[in-house]
């Protein structure tokens, strides 16, 4: 028999998972996307430097991913259609793969998330919560449109990463490759992208968000 929450059920649900999202630990479902064995141990360590430079990006990537939840966890709290929630709850679940992912190297690299997270989550809900009352097409548009950015920006960052962190650089890769197939769900279940302006308005925040965390 299918369980069927009430509304007020689901705000103590996503109020539990925000305070979860941004303070807790977390365990990943899936296994750590781990580099063959035989190049790292062919590889020389990271020097100063190098593990700074990883530091930073992967505490941007796991400030991508806290506000990933957030958007997400808006977007399903908002809509009155079941089978787009469970689909938006089914991507957030392995957003909180790549949040487990990206908390657990940065203790590798001896470095810290982001000071700001309990703001970006907020900002990042409000933004969700926004896009999804101007209709479901619209908000999964929004997740297209948001994942294809994340693709772009992962990209860079393999780009960016020392060649021979190898760890980070397969956390990266499958993040981005779970991002292009989230953008792909979304276009098939009928999203259609914000318009131009919109597009813009959201590179540019994301450019602010991202050059804060790279030292916050």
């Amino acid at each position: 028999m299918k369980i069927t929450f009430s509304p007020i059920d689901r705000l103590v649900s996503v109020m539990d998972q925000s305070l979860r999202t941004v303070w807790s630990h977390h365990h990943a479902g899936r296994p750590t996307p781990c580099p063959d064995p035989q190049t790292v141990a062919e590889t020389p360590e990271l020097d100063e430097a190098e593990r700074r430079l990883s530091g930073a990006l992967m505490r941007v990537n796991h400030v991508g991913e806290v506000c990933a939840q957030a958007l997400y966890t808006a977007q399903a709290l908002a809509t009155r259609d079941e089978r787009l929630r469970e689909q938006l709850e089914e991507a957030s679940r392995e957003e909180t793969d790549h949040l487990a992912w990206t908390e657990q190297r940065l203790k590798e690299l001896g470095d810290r998330p982001s000071l700001l997270n309990p703001l970006w989550y907020a900002g990042a809900f409000a933004i969700g919560w926004g896009a999804a009352r101007l209709g479901d097409r619209a908000s999964l548009g929004f997740v297209i449109e948001t994942e294809r950015q994340v693709e772009q920006h992962l990209d860079g960052h393999l780009q960016r990463l020392p060649a021979h962190d190898h760890a980070s650089r397969a956390i990266v890769a499958q993040m981005r490759d779970d991002e292009i197939r989230h953008a792909e769900s979304a276009q098939a279940a009928g999203g259609i992208r914000p318009p131009l302006p919109a597009r813009w308005l959201m590179r540019a925040a994301a450019k602010v968000m991202t050059a804060t965390a790279h030292r916050l």
